[in-house]
């Protein structure tokens, strides 16, 4: 069994999967946009959003896609945070750095009594992360 987030965006999905790919050295395994899923008869203005998307990464999935309004207008996340954790500090600060760019930090990256290297932000589109690094590998 595995858990996989599944993320929503404002049209900015492929944009946000463009940069996790990066940051988090993975593989767009899919991006299919509502104009090209089969026997779609969407809207003009939704045609080019993300109906679906799939990031591979370290043996997981990060999903996500568009909201596509007005069915499922999009809503601002809330009450969860995407916990990537990292085997050294060096790799939390990497992390963490990129996905601040642009964002906000709700807690800076630093040592904890708890780890090693803990911090909280939201990313420029609009995902919580929490990068953590128990301790060094």
């Amino acid at each position: 069994m595995h858990l996989n987030p599944y993320l929503f965006f404002d049209g900015d999905c492929e944009a946000a999967f463009t940069l996790y790919a990066q940051v988090l050295r993975g593989e767009i395994e899919m991006l299919m946009r509502y104009g090209e899923a089969p026997g779609s008869e969407c809207h003009p203005d939704v045609r080019d959003r993300v109906i679906h998307a799939c990031l591979k990464f370290g043996g997981q999935r990060l999903m996500g896609s568009d909201a596509c309004p007005p069915q499922h207008p999009y809503t601002k996340v809330e009450g969860f945070f995407v916990c990537v954790n990292v085997d050294s500090v060096v790799e939390a600060r990497r992390i963490f750095g990129a996905f601040a760019e642009g964002g906000r930090v709700l807690a800076p990256l630093d040592k904890t009594f708890f780890a090693e290297a803990w911090g909280m932000l939201v990313d420029r589109f609009g995902t919580p992360w929490m990068i953590n690094c128990v301790k060094e590998a």
